[in-house]
């Protein structure tokens, strides 16, 4: 779905969806979504509530969630006029290769649990829009299945400090084909996420007669993506977490999610040596750790308190993007947390990020209406930054300053 530069409509290309075929019930849905918000009140009903609140919700009490949305409304605009923007672009390039926006659809765990196939649905759409796709490894979508869906996937993980598991791990990745190996450096333990709890939502999974009276009140998503996954995949397995193992979302092996409490600095060095593509590091908020990112040969930082769904009452990267930007070098700068709007992404360009991702709502498209969802939402999101760079006198991402800011 490759995105014109001055109108932010879709090109033609082979998919009924992007031709306006959609599937009329498809059609009736997406005309209700004018923004990337509407897609959360919109399926919300359709999920289980363990399931929705697993997506939509933060740490503890919700504090850097909330200042996530709310920072950016410290920041105004300062348009200029009469400057000829008729001839617009939303391309940028990153890490030598072109795309046709600043943002891309951020890793997410469990993401083909939420919305039936959605790590591969949200792949094949921004592939064909031309944006980049981040494989989370706690999915349990295989990388190698992904890398063919979209050959130009960017991978993140969560790795053991182990030296030989870290060696495996890159191997694998590199065999299936990626070129940027993003490291989430932000969970050393497992958060505290009571919304979950209450919820009933765990990892490993245990079923309960809560669980399944969930699920019998959302029959659509209990057979159009639960039985149809395991029809599918057998019980879902989370696939990438490991170069070996492949633990089911029951299996008590598996344990929480997250990071290695033991892994520094010397283990992300030994992953730069061994890793022939980009590395990326993903949860910087401090100028000091980017200072040392860029002195280890780290390719690109992601700024990001992951979405409030680590340490509640973490700076939004909106508050140490200027001094993060002063220390990143020839480093790529990337940003997430809270962006919703064209605004945003604009915002946070103007203080130093390259580009930006964006999870949740592309989720919650893929659960509403497949690709033909994630598809529109991409179209929403471009168009509103192509509006606001004519409103503001540019016509270019690369115009995109800190003399736009007040």
């Amino acid at each position: 779905m490759p995105i014109h530069a001055a109108t932010g409509n879709p090109a033609t290309h082979r998919s009924d969806y992007a031709s306006g075929n959609r599937p009329r019930r498809h059609r009736h849905l997406l005309r209700h979504a004018l923004n990337l918000d509407d897609f959360e009140r919109m399926v919300e009903y359709r999920l289980p509530r363990a399931v929705f609140g697993y997506v939509a919700g933060g740490a503890e009490s919700g504090g850097s969630q909330r200042h996530n949305r709310a920072v950016f409304d410290r920041w105004r605009f300062i348009t200029r006029i009469l400057r000829n923007v008729s001839q617009r672009s939303t391309s940028t390039t990153l890490f030598g290769r072109a795309y046709a926006a600043p943002f891309a659809i951020a890793p997410m765990g469990a993401s083909a649990v939420v919305g039936y196939d959605a790590d591969n649905r949200m792949a094949r759409a921004a592939r064909d829009a031309n944006i980049p796709f981040i494989l989370s490894a706690n999915s349990i979508t295989p990388l190698e299945e992904l890398a063919q869906t979209n050959p130009h996937a960017w991978f993140a993980a969560y790795q053991k400090a182990d030296a030989d598991n870290i060696r495996t791990m890159c191997d694998r990745v590199a065999l299936a084909g990626y070129d940027v190996f993003m490291l989430t450096v932000d969970v050393p333990v497992g958060s505290n996420r009571e919304n979950n709890i209450r919820n009933g939502y765990t990892m490993p999974l245990r079923p309960t007669p809560r669980l399944a009276l969930d699920g019998l009140r959302h029959p659509r998503w209990l057979a159009g993506t639960g039985l149809r996954t395991v029809m599918r995949r057998g019980v879902p397995a989370i696939s990438n977490i490991d170069p070996v193992a492949r633990p089911t979302i029951f299996s008590r092996s598996l344990g929480g999610v997250t990071g290695h409490a033991a892994f520094a600095w010397e283990q992300a060095e030994l992953i730069r040596r061994h890793w022939p593509g980009r590395f990326v590091l993903k949860g910087i908020l401090s100028k000091e750790d980017a200072r040392i990112a860029r002195e280890s040969g780290v390719d690109g930082i992601v700024v990001s308190n992951h979405g409030g769904r680590q340490l509640d009452g973490a700076v939004s990267p909106m508050d140490v993007l200027p001094e993060i930007r002063g220390e990143s070098g020839a480093m790529t700068v990337f940003a997430d947390s809270g962006f919703r709007r064209g605004t945003d992404v604009l915002k946070a360009l103007a203080l130093g990020a390259h580009c930006i991702l964006i999870g949740r709502p592309f989720l919650f498209a893929a659960a509403l209406a497949g690709e033909a969802g994630v598809e529109h939402a991409i179209r929403l999101l471009a168009k509103e930054i192509d509006t606001d760079l004519a409103l503001l006198g540019l016509d270019a991402i690369d115009q995109v300053d800190a003399g736009i800011l007040r």
